[in-house]
């Protein structure tokens, strides 16, 4: 269809004769937008409604789920249980695929560089995401910039423990054992977060010494078979060997259900001695928001359910605190200034 343009003016017209030959006048500019407006809509439209319609039916495939730590540490152990109950909720399945190494930081740089639709999530950590950029010159990624945080779903506390034959049997007479013989009491350290509660017993007068391993199973195996000591480990991990291992002490503020019988590190002399390590749920920056929302709000569902409640304190973990989207990043920032500090204090280094 052609359209002919009046102008108001006294030039002629487009396709005008002038001089005995056709010439074409300029379409005004804002004319000529407007023209290109309207041709593109339809195309837009067409987009608009495929973007959408992509994102309504989120997932329509498997979705990966990073954990950057091996196979039976406590951040696994729990996103194993979230993945099973997002596969439930969301009717695709949902995956854990363990990328270890580094402390943290492989699996964290690969998640980061992930193709950010949604499909590639990393169940976050203290270590990697608060603890690794201050021990680190470089992590691989940039735990502010490069994640989006969905939700947070634990806050994890520490055990420490003995092995079976072990003539310990409090935390105070661990204190006193490693303050008769600086140095000379092998505590197995399996993560960055646990070399931070080492760090911190240290700075109260109890003078470990650390042996790090790649993982909870390699230390628990160290413990039970009598080559290190002193096991200092997540809740979570050290319940699975409960009944051979010995737990001494927890970094709650209160005596935890799911260690009956055991005294908080508080109660043993040291005073004020509450730590937790945390997992939040993220993706790599760029997600598409409403991608997000729903993510986070069947988050929510799973986390408010009497089942996950009872499922995390049994595995040894205490529910974290709601928080808005705008709380969780401001509470993220403040635990990344807190543990920059302890680390600094420390003089803490990377293996």
């Amino acid at each position: 269809m052609k359209l002919r343009l009046t102008s108001r003016s006294s030039r002629p017209v487009a396709g005008a004769k002038v001089g005995g030959r056709n010439r074409r006048q300029a379409v005004p500019s804002t004319i000529r937008r407007q023209l290109l407006a309207l041709a593109a809509a339809p195309l837009l439209a067409t987009a608009g409604l495929a973007h959408a319609q992509g994102h309504a039916d989120y997932p329509n495939r498997p979705v990966k789920i990073i954990v950057a730590y091996p196979a039976g540490q406590s951040t696994d152990i729990a996103t194993r249980y979230f993945a099973t109950k997002l596969t439930q909720a969301m009717g695709q399945s949902f995956f854990v695929e363990n990328r270890p190494g580094a402390s943290g930081n492989i699996g964290t740089a690969v998640a980061a560089r992930a193709t950010p639709d949604g499909y590639t999530l990393i169940m976050g950590a203290s270590g990697t995401h608060a603890m690794n950029p201050a021990l680190f010159d470089n992590t691989g990624f940039d735990a502010d910039k490069d994640f989006d945080a969905i939700v947070l779903t634990a806050l994890i506390p520490f055990a420490i423990s003995t092995g079976p034959n072990s003539p310990v049997n409090s935390l105070t007479e661990l204190i006193a054992l490693a303050r008769k013989q600086p140095g000379q009491v092998n505590a197995a350290i399996p993560s960055v977060t646990g070399q931070l509660v080492f760090e911190m017993l240290k700075q109260r007068d109890v003078p470990l010494f650390a042996v790090k391993f790649k993982g909870s199973a390699d230390s628990m195996t160290a413990v039970l078979g009598g080559h290190v000591q002193v096991l200092i480990d997540t809740v979570a991990a050290t319940r699975t060997q409960l009944g051979k291992i010995k737990p001494l002490a927890v970094t709650t503020a209160a005596p935890m259900g799911s260690m009956p019988g055991v005294k908080t590190a508080s109660e043993q002399g040291l005073a004020n001695f509450n730590i937790a390590a945390w997992n939040a749920l993220m993706t790599p920056k760029g997600v598409p928001a409403d991608i997000q929302a729903r993510l986070a709000a069947e988050m929510r569902k799973i986390l408010d359910l009497p089942e996950t409640q009872k499922a995390l304190a049994d595995l040894g973990f205490e529910r974290a605190p709601v928080r808005t989207n705008a709380e969780l990043n401001a509470w993220l920032a403040e635990e990344r200034r807190n543990y920059a500090h302890v680390i600094k204090t420390a003089q803490m280094k990377p293996e």
